[in-house]
């Protein structure tokens, strides 16, 4: 356990902590992270603190995610531009019961000393009343302090409501109640909680003269300067109903290189040697992609599972990687089917590669079909085809019922045999 801290400090955890939690980290701890369910699923963005949680709970240290029912009802300023908008509790509730189950594969809930535990701040917030609370915890804070902490100063000029004002003081009280009831004295997460989670600190000492410590981790910026876990289309989700396991994956293996090192450090728990091997592949070899393709892989495994994310690294290749996809089986084009245009064809008999290639929706009639062909620009199941009168035979539906086209080299179509 006495190594945790250099562990994470060279994967690049450590932005900020407490001056003395090396000295506490001698003895096994219970550590936490909150998560307040503001939308139907997790996204990439909360996946570094879950990645801190495991590597305290790798160390024999005992991990807590905290959904927060309760101050998901309030929203934290912490970040925010302008106020988040109030969600009913019945979303929030919807929304706890979905986090909860996007950590189950992410920390060990098995474990005999170091087993995760969830729980639910709402369980003890929402019963608070009023005045005890303002009596027993809002004594403790000054407004003076409150207003330096840099969630609250940032939106000062905007303005801030006196709900979010107080969130400091509800997050504070999660971790007095953790430290009283789980005897927790950590809690992590992002830079941006920093304020919230010393406040915390503050309270345990000065309610329970208990000794607490935090840890924060750097918000991640990728090299081009964009926020990490965003693309064109939005965040990535950690649901796959939202975002799907073939995107998940693609996210990461179009990781810029200068990112490779960072991203495999935070988001993998591949050992040092390993990770030096693939970071001078991908110096001698860039195009391979070698430390992307193990990046992509390792985070896709433990978000979504081995079986999912075989299926999407065998359709990625067969886009992108050279794979044949004479040799692909069913599976893989249904994950295609999910990604690609795709139109459903009653029968296999009597198709022309023309009326094929206006079918997949690659050309917008017969003639520009027809051009399209006779330029080379249209590939059968990734092999160039330039004879306009071609028809599509038997041999050509792969696992007997799939038609890969493409236009170019990125538009594709997927047409497939009805059941």
């Amino acid at each position: 356990m006495s190594d945790l801290l250099a562990e994470l400090e060279w994967r690049g955890f450590v932005y900020h902590a407490t001056q003395h939690i090396k000295d506490h980290l001698q003895g096994r701890r219970t550590v936490y992270c909150g998560f307040d369910p503001t939308a139907p699923s997790l996204q990439l963005g909360n996946l570094m603190p879950l990645m801190l949680l495991r590597h305290f709970q790798l160390r024999g240290h005992k991990p807590i995610v905290l959904m927060g029912g309760g101050t998901g009802l309030i929203g934290d300023p912490s970040g925010q531009q302008t106020e988040r908008p109030l969600l009913s509790k019945e979303q929030i509730r919807d929304n706890v019961h979905r986090h909860r189950d996007q950590v189950a594969r992410l920390l060990d809930f098995d474990a005999r000393e170091t087993r995760a535990l969830v729980l639910n701040n709402a369980d003890w917030l929402v019963e608070q009343r009023v005045v005890d609370f303002l009596r027993d915890v809002g004594k403790h804070f000054t407004v003076n302090v409150m207003l330096q902490k840099e969630s609250v100063k940032a939106r000062l000029d905007a303005g801030i409501s006196y709900t979010e004002f107080s969130y400091m003081l509800l997050q504070a009280y999660d971790f007095l109640h953790l430290f009283r009831k789980e005897q927790c004295t950590i809690q992590v997460g992002g830079s941006d909680q920093w304020g919230n989670i010393t406040a915390g600190i503050d309270l345990i000492r000065r309610v329970e003269d208990g000794e607490a410590h935090g840890l924060v981790a750097p918000l991640f910026t990728t090299a081009a300067g964009a926020k990490f876990g965003k693309t064109a289309g939005g965040a990535v989700w950690l649901d796959p109903s939202r975002t799907s396991v073939y995107k998940f994956y693609q996210f990461w293996l179009n990781t810029d290189d200068r990112d490779a090192e960072r991203s495999l450090k935070l988001f993998t728990f591949l050992p040092r040697a390993e990770i030096d091997a693939v970071l001078a592949t991908l110096k001698a070899n860039p195009a391979a992609r070698e430390a992307q393709r193990a990046l992509a892989r390792d985070v896709s495994e433990r978000v979504h599972g081995s079986d999912a994310t075989a299926k999407v690294i065998r359709a990625s290749e067969v886009l992108f990687g050279g794979f044949n996809p004479h040799a692909a089986d069913d599976a893989t084009f249904d994950v295609l089917a999910q990604e690609l245009p795709t139109a459903t064809v009653a029968a296999r008999d009597g198709l022309s590669l023309v009326d094929a290639v206006v079918r997949a929706g690659l050309a917008k009639s017969k003639s520009e079909a027809r051009r399209s062909i006779e330029q080379g620009g249209i590939y059968v199941n990734q092999a160039r085809e330039k004879d306009v009168a071609r028809s599509i035979g038997n041999a050509d539906w792969l696992a007997g019922r799939n038609l890969l086209l493409r236009k170019g080299k990125k538009d594709y179509g997927l047409l497939r045999l009805g059941k």
